[in-house]
């Protein structure tokens, strides 16, 4: 398999809605637009964020197309969207996904065996979807819905074996573990991207890719600053990370209804509407949350260009 995915930054997107519960394509193509901008390596459509458990099939595919389309190849695309429990209706959705010509299918964790099951019933669902659909990459998102499913060391040593995986979005939130999923992958063509915001700086120094995750959706910038530079700038680094580590706390705070109240503080023109959560229940304070810190992310940015500066 020749593609290879980019270290770096992925945005995990949020989907915009009309008024009318529609996907809003002109605010989808703003927002495209906008991650680019600011500097990601890659984009991770249709995911958690992107409210896929609350999308249509041919809303999913669509997305995926689109996303990709918009790109037109300045960064590579990536896509989810599985989330059916019988094996034939995911294959059925991957397939469709695949044909939008994004450049890796992500498999969804927990859809591949149940909370109960060992690894043994993870790995034939996994080579069933392989030999189902072949020639085209794929990855994996440890995602926390319905219930979270972190791979085992051993089971990315298989998934790397195969040759077909280049992606995990790992959201273990631990060092140590982190530690033990590279040392499992080193040498192979899948990557690790660390979807926590506070344990970044010590993957990355530990081997990881880069990140892909939820607060990439309010500063990009800083994140792509942080994965690009640490090496050369640790001191740098380290503020850096105290900072973005502090500030990810904010995804508590009614996430993904705040992300977009953010963007359209920014001039999308995108509304806060939302299918999983009531965009009405974005209170004053979450409001004043997202403005401080706002706020926040300007004073750092331009601190830490007079920093390098000097």
């Amino acid at each position: 398999m020749s593609i290879s995915i980019a270290n770096g930054v992925w945005p995990t997107m949020i989907t915009p809605f009309t008024a009318e519960n529609r996907v809003d394509y002109a605010a989808l193509e703003q927002l495209v637009e906008w991650y680019i901008g600011h500097g990601v390596h890659g984009l991770f459509a249709v995911c958690q964020s992107s409210e896929m458990f609350c999308l249509t099939l041919e809303e999913r595919v669509e997305i995926a197309r689109f996303v990709k389309e918009k790109a037109a190849g300045r960064v590579q695309v990536i896509a989810s969207g599985h989330i059916s429990d019988a094996p034939e209706e995911q294959i059925a959705e991957l397939k469709r996904i695949a044909a939008a010509g994004v450049d890796a299918l992500v498999l969804v964790s927990n859809r591949l065996a149940a909370a109960e099951d060992d690894d043994s019933v993870w790995r034939e669902h996994a080579r069933r979807l392989l030999d189902a659909i072949p020639d085209v990459p794929f990855g994996i998102y440890e995602c926390p819905y319905p219930y979270k499913r972190l791979l085992s060391p051993e089971l990315l040593s298989w998934c790397a074996e195969t040759g077909r995986f280049l992606f995990l979005k790992d959201t273990c939130c631990d060092l140590e573990q982190l530690r033990a999923k590279l040392a499992a992958v080193d040498g192979s063509q899948l990557k690790i991207f660390n979807a926590n915001s506070a344990t970044l700086l010590g993957s990355l120094q530990l081997g990881a890719a880069g990140f892909s995750g939820v607060m990439a959706n309010f500063h990009p910038e800083l994140y792509v600053s942080l994965v690009e530079n640490w090496r050369e700038a640790p001191e740098l680094a380290a503020k850096l990370q105290a900072f973005l580590g502090a500030a990810s706390l904010i995804e508590l705070q009614y996430y993904p209804v705040n992300a977009k109240y953010h963007l359209q503080r920014l001039g999308l023109s995108l509304t806060t509407a939302s299918r999983v959560k009531d965009a009405a229940g974005l209170r004053g304070n979450h409001r004043l949350e997202v403005e401080q810190l706002e706020l926040l992310s300007g004073m750092v940015k331009q601190q830490l260009l007079a920093e390098a500066a000097c």
